[in-house]
């Protein structure tokens, strides 16, 4: 999960904080400030030295900046796995994902023998005004051939400035010759909520969490009510099945649609002052109509912030297998022009106190797929109790029989039809009455037949 801040502001306020303790230290704590700079200032002589004699001496002439990034990487990365340096590629990449929208042709694509291969284009975009298909292959951008360019480097070309050109050479099976498409990039926004109906039933999917997200939801919901009377409106299924997060703000934002009040999240820094709380405002976008929301081992981070807000609060029945398990909050830190860092900064913690980090959020109804032979073993997450260097769960020390409350390996398989799809279909049968469960609706206490 992600959260931004503006550099100059924590600048200013690090700096005149950084002054003021260290004139505090010199005047209180003189010897131990003395100490404490003296063996940090010989570790970066350390490190000069090393750098040095690497530069000098190393086979073949290393890249001078390589050797910094790597090392810059390598302390963010020895802190926890989600802590990392951005160059400035990988900078404007991560804002790209997180804003939601760029200047591009509006194509989803991958890469077959070396080409580039159109999945589908986008509804409404320029790609599919201009007639690009799915299935079309497209050989050369511009008159270059995409020949030994990786798919990254392919869709970084296509895209660009908003009303900017770019001719496609696209070889499409039927047609005797390539074809030339020439196509204006316009803004293109990245699609983080989808909807459809099912015949009573409201189903949402939230892919992740950018700045387009709420107002997805909000469309979303929106059109859905209006396609399904409310007299037939069985409820809600939000789906946040192998979300693997995205902005704190818009996980804020998400749960607070479906709350009239109290508490949506917390976070506690390093520092007790650090700590905040948000709160959830009148209004519910559902209008009080049930709601299942759908997770599994690939739901993380601002996932499980809103699984755990919407359980907590008994506003939702969580349906799946155990999520992910990543209950830490990643401040991005701008650096100028030489890229930004993503640093761990907080925990978060549900509305009744509970902190997931390593553990993750326990369904209501756990329900467990049925996988095919050929991905049995390999359908299960990771989880972020195994990832190295992971935050240990609350309260846990050093001690391995500590660390038993820690759980990870969870199944994070959706079958790619929706007939197939157990944990959807439980869920469809709960909001129609054709299956009944104590946790449905949440804080029931209603027998089950046997």
């Amino acid at each position: 999960m992600t959260r931004k801040i503006p550099l100059l502001l924590i600048g200013a306020i690090a700096g005149a904080a950084a002054a003021a303790l260290a004139s505090q230290s010199q005047v209180f704590y003189g010897g131990a400030a003395v100490a404490a700079d003296t063996e940090t200032y010989r570790q970066l002589n350390l490190f000069g030295d090393v750098f040095e004699r690497v530069r000098s001496d190393y086979i073949d002439k290393p890249n001078e900046a390589d050797l910094i990034e790597s090392a810059i990487n390598g302390m963010l990365s020895g802190l926890d796995p989600h802590s990392s340096y951005l160059n400035p590629k990988n900078f404007r990449d991560m804002q790209v994902q997180t804003r939601g929208e760029f200047g591009g042709l509006g194509i989803e694509v991958t890469m077959e023998d070396g080409v580039v291969k159109v999945v589908s284009p986008i509804d409404d975009t320029p790609a599919a005004r201009a007639g690009v298909l799915a299935g079309d292959l497209i050989t050369h951008l511009d008159g270059e051939q995409i020949q030994g360019l990786t798919l990254s480097q392919a869709v970084d070309r296509m895209r660009g400035p908003v009303n900017s050109a770019i001719t496609l050479t696209v070889v499409r099976k039927g047609a005797d010759e390539p074809l030339e498409i020439k196509i204006i990039r316009d803004v293109i926004r990245i699609r983080s909520v989808r909807e459809r109906r099912e015949e009573d039933i409201g189903y949402i999917r939230i892919t992740q969490f950018n700045e387009q997200t709420y107002e997805g939801l909000k469309s979303a919901v929106h059109k859905l009510t209006k396609e399904i009377p409310a007299d037939e409106m069985k409820g809600f299924v939000v789906d946040l099945r192998n979300n693997p997060g995205g902005l704190l703000d818009q996980a804020i934002a998400v749960s607070d649609a479906f709350l009239d009040r109290g508490e949506i999240v917390s976070t506690r820094g390093r520092k007790k002052a650090e700590g905040q709380r948000y709160n959830a405002r009148p209004g519910d976008i559902a209008k009080g109509k049930p709601v299942i929301v759908l997770v599994n081992g690939g739901s993380a981070s601002a996932s499980e912030i809103v699984a755990g807000a919407l359980q907590d609060h008994q506003r939702a029945t969580v349906l799946g297998s155990r999520s992910f398990g990543k209950g830490s909050v990643q401040t991005i830190i701008p650096l100028g022009p030489n890229g930004a860092i993503r640093l761990t900064t907080a925990r978060y913690y549900t509305p009744a106190g509970r902190s997931i980090q390593a553990k993750g959020i326990e369904p209501d109804i756990v329900v467990i797929q049925d996988v095919p032979d050929d991905l049995k073993g390999k359908d299960k997450s990771r989880g972020e109790a195994a990832l190295r260097g992971h935050l240990k769960a609350e309260g846990k020390g050093e001690d391995k029989d500590d660390e038993k409350d820690e759980v990870s390996a969870s199944s994070a398989y959706v079958p790619p039809d929706p007939k197939d799809d157990a944990q959807l279909n439980y869920a469809y049968d709960l909001l129609r009455g054709i299956q009944v469960n104590n946790a449905f609706p949440p804080g029931s206490n209603q027998a089950v037949p046997n």
